[in-house]
């Protein structure tokens, strides 16, 4: 073999190691060490798109102007999260808080026994002991035990006899259910200045309810949320004029026939606590030993946009069309047709998930029937101040800071709005504490693959 052909073989071989396999997001990967598939994800794999709006401005928001954007890997839930995928959070938020009031009351196995000459133990901390929860509640009066460790809890209120079935019913008290969880606040923590000589950082941090102390050390930058868990049923009421008997306040979220449809009257922080909540107690055991990041969240907005689009970079709407409705007329998302004919797409209100078809990545509903809370902040002039590779805008609000900066971005379009709003470039924003009937969510994790193949 001449040098000649011997060069241009070695040519073919790097470029066929170099480029792998090629093939478009959501496909499989060639690498080695490739993650197993979470359950009910889909991998959209990294990649760049024109980000904003691409008609005219309907409303004059001026919000979302064309920007070339990047972004890495990641999973995101098919649909919304549903009634019975949030009711698992709430049961869970209500057994640990039972768990707590046993372990406080010394009541033997709920608690996991603490070497008391650790530094780190602190008995008077509201949270400790931590809990044990492989300990099985009692769920009947004659089951052995029962009498001993279930007076702390008939005490708060959370569970009573029936002399009827001789059984116990749990009390759910939406007052009480309280999810409590920490974070690492990264903004504070990237403005503080570390001292060399002095070997501590210099500076001051503060916590969300606006007090201002010295940094003492890293865990000076750990934030604790207490957030309140249970949705806002009466949503059903208040996003209505004049309206205050409708049924769906009493069985949307409850009732076992709502299984499947996308849970609402859930706040932005709420929202936040639940992705903590599968992050640390529900993800599946198979996937918690791998060395990829598991950490759930809300998809930022760029992540949200690019996913909609399904490869289709300047398409109007997620399913690539022009138009909101297919060749024999039948509409493609649950949203406010024509003048206000709320039943023609199919679904008068809210829909269950997955309903209609999805877009090329298999993401069910990336427009209409619920808006979704996204991790960004809203300000009108984000696409100009952020980066273009991971460009996210997040404020994490104080209790004294100003409402407008407790605006988040909401995302996808409603049941209840017309099709502007369904556009894949359209944004919008509701308050962080806000509940609606036509807000929802889904979370997204992150990917180890980093590249496009």
């Amino acid at each position: 073999m001449d040098m000649k052909k011997m060069a241009f073989f070695l040519t073919l071989v790097f470029l066929a190691t170099a480029c792998g396999s090629g093939g478009k997001s959501g496909g499989k990967s060639s690498r080695k060490g490739f993650e197993a598939q979470p359950e009910n994800m889909v991998l959209i794999k990294a990649g760049s798109f024109e980000m904003g709006s691409n008609d005219e401005d309907a409303v004059w928001a001026l919000n979302a102007p064309l920007r070339r954007r990047s972004t890495d890997a990641f999973w995101m839930l098919q649909t919304e999260v549903t009634n019975m995928e949030y009711r698992m959070f709430v049961s869970w938020t209500a057994d640990s808080i039972a768990r707590r009031i046993l372990a406080k009351a010394q009541i033997d196995g709920f608690g996991i026994e603490q070497d008391e000459d650790d530094e780190d133990t602190d008995t008077n901390d509201e949270y400790y002991p931590p809990l044990n929860y492989k300990t099985k509640i009692a769920t009947r009066p004659k089951q052995k035990g029962f009498d001993e460790h279930y007076p702390e809890l008939k005490k708060e209120g959370f569970y009573y006899t029936t002399k009827e079935s001789g059984g116990v019913k749990r009390v759910i008290d939406a007052r009480q259910l309280e999810y409590v969880y920490q974070w690492f606040d990264l903004h504070q923590a990237a403005k503080a200045k570390w001292d060399p000589v002095q070997k501590k950082y210099i500076g001051t941090v503060v916590d969300l309810e606006g007090k201002t102390a010295e940094i003492v050390d890293r865990s000076s930058f750990i934030m604790t949320e207490k957030i309140l868990v249970y949705p806002d049923t009466l949503v059903w009421i208040r996003d209505y004029h004049n309206s205050y008997n409708d049924p769906m306040a009493k069985n949307y979220f409850s009732h076992p026939g709502y299984d499947y449809y996308p849970v609402v009257g859930v706040s932005w922080k709420q929202a936040e606590a639940y992705c903590d909540w599968r992050t640390k107690h529900a993800y599946e055991k198979k996937y918690r030993n791998q060395y990829a990041p598991h950490a759930c969240r809300l998809p930022m907005e760029v992540e949200y946009e690019y996913a909609a689009r399904g490869g289709q970079d300047g398409s109007l709407y997620p399913w690539g069309s022009m138009y909101n409705s297919n060749k024999t007329g039948c509409y493609l998302a649950n949203f406010k047709p024509q003048r206000g004919d709320y039943a023609l797409d199919g679904f008068s209100r809210i829909a269950p998930v997955a309903q209609y078809e999805p877009n090329e990545w298999g993401l069910y509903d990336m427009a209409g029937n619920v808006s979704e809370w996204v991790y960004d902040s809203y300000d009108e002039n984000a696409y100009e101040s952020t980066h273009d590779l991971v460009p996210v805008y997040r404020h994490d609000v104080k209790t004294n800071d100003k409402k407008a900066q407790k605006r988040k971005v909401i995302r996808g379009g409603s049941w209840k709005d017309f099709a502007y709003f369904l556009q894949c470039g359209a944004r919008d924003y509701d308050y962080q504490d806000s509940v609606r009937s036509y807000i929802g969510f889904r979370i997204v994790r992150d990917a180890i693959l980093s590249g496009t193949n």
